[in-house]
């Protein structure tokens, strides 16, 4: 893959990344606009081997009449557009980044059920001497890298048969956790001869998918990384603490650390990524409250959980990467969870063989192969293969 989609990638998922690589450039007075994002579509079919959906998996099942499931939808990337003002002030570099992730599919007759995401709204200060500061909602800090090295990012991963979703799940769940969309005030240092370090207070998320008001959160959750750029890769090494309350009282630590490194030698590349944490579940920070994969039993217990992922890629002379990879999630057991427990996840895993081909230098063509798995406690799993074809245009 060359360079230009590579920093594209970068910019569209992380946009602190994004204000150094410039998308439609527009000068504005003392400001400069850089207006970026990307559109990706993917066809998607998928087959499933089982009719009972294992608790927390993510293989997913057949629904009682079709074992096979056909989708035309974005992939782990969503569809894109984001606005970055750039300025120099007072001896200050001042950004502000705003975007949303329009859908590029739908499964109301209508064909407009689906509300656009809104991932990002924040503003930076600072200066290469001493740093800078971001304030507002934009990826989480712990999990971001294993994300961004993903060779999913620029496919579809798991999750493929999720029909008309804004997106699908890479390798979420199945490899790594969830950084989500937070609001945060992080600090990053100054760039020290490729050693860098990111640390930051973050909004307490609540321990469920939907906006759980009820339970209050007695601190700030905390997640910091350190990175070491070199000429042949990238090793970093991240981590977080939450302190959860939930909807039925349940208060417990969610702790997790992770270690990553990349390596680039030639035209190929090999990726390693490990995390282990407490109280996090498999797929969410925190998971769901006790429920499938979530970090604790019913009455707020931590569960154990690991996981990570090994990747290999190789760019042929016509420019094409091809790619192998490989990743679990493994949850245990605690508390009241019994042992051969089936409403406890065991765990999620996943190949995944790609080609990922640069049309031109925004355009990649994008072909993947994923067999995804899922086991419980109780010895129950499902099995399901999905081949996506599609392309992903960034601008």
């Amino acid at each position: 893959m060359n360079k230009t989609i590579k920093l594209a990638v970068a910019g569209a998922v992380l946009s602190a990344a994004s204000i150094a690589n410039a998308g439609i450039i527009i000068p504005a007075g003392d400001w400069t606009l850089d207006v970026n994002g990307n559109v990706n579509v993917y066809a998607s079919m998928s087959k499933f081997d089982d009719t009972a959906d294992v608790a927390g998996g993510l293989a997913g099942a057949k629904d009682g009449q079709e074992d096979n499931s056909q989708s035309i939808g974005t992939g782990l990337l969503p569809a894109w557009l984001g606005f970055t003002g750039t300025t120099r002030q007072n001896d200050l570099d001042v950004s502000f980044t705003i975007s949303f992730q329009p859908n590029v599919s739908d499964n109301l007759i209508a064909g407009d059920v689906f509300a656009p995401l809104n991932r990002q709204a924040f503003l930076t200060f600072g200066d290469k001497s001493w740093g800078s500061v971001k304030m507002g909602k934009d990826l989480g800090i712990f999990g971001s890298q294993a994300i961004l090295n993903d060779m999913t990012l620029l496919g579809v991963g798991a999750g493929a048969d999720l029909s008309g979703t804004s997106t699908t799940l890479g390798g979420i769940g199945t490899g790594y956790i969830y950084p989500a969309w937070k609001g945060q005030v992080t600090y990053t240092t100054p760039n020290m001869n490729g050693l860098q370090a990111m640390v930051a207070i973050t909004n307490p998320n609540q321990n469920a998918l939907s906006d759980v008001r009820t339970a209050y959160q007695d601190r700030f959750g905390l997640e910091a990384q350190v990175t070491y750029d070199m000429s042949m890769g990238k090793v970093w090494v991240s981590g977080a603490s939450y302190d959860f309350t939930d909807g039925a009282a349940n208060n417990w630590d969610a702790t997790v650390m992770d270690v990553g490194a990349t390596i680039n030698i030639g035209n190929a590349a090999i990726t390693g990524y490990y995390y282990s944490g407490e109280g996090v579940g498999s797929t969410m920070l925190g998971g769901f409250g006790g429920v499938g994969d979530g970090g604790t039993d019913g009455a707020g217990v931590e569960r154990d959980s690991d996981g990570g992922y090994i990747q290999a890629t190789y760019v042929i002379p016509t420019g094409t990467k091809l790619g192998v990879a490989y990743g679990v999630s493994r949850l245990d057991l605690a508390g009241a969870d019994a042992v051969g427990d089936s409403t406890v996840l065991d765990e999620n895993n996943r190949w995944t063989v790609g080609a990922y081909h640069p049309l031109t230098k925004h355009l990649n063509l994008v072909a993947e192969y994923n067999a995804v798995e899922a086991k419980d406690h109780g010895g129950d799993r499902n099995e399901s293969d999905h081949i996506s074809l599609g392309a992903i245009l960034f601008f």
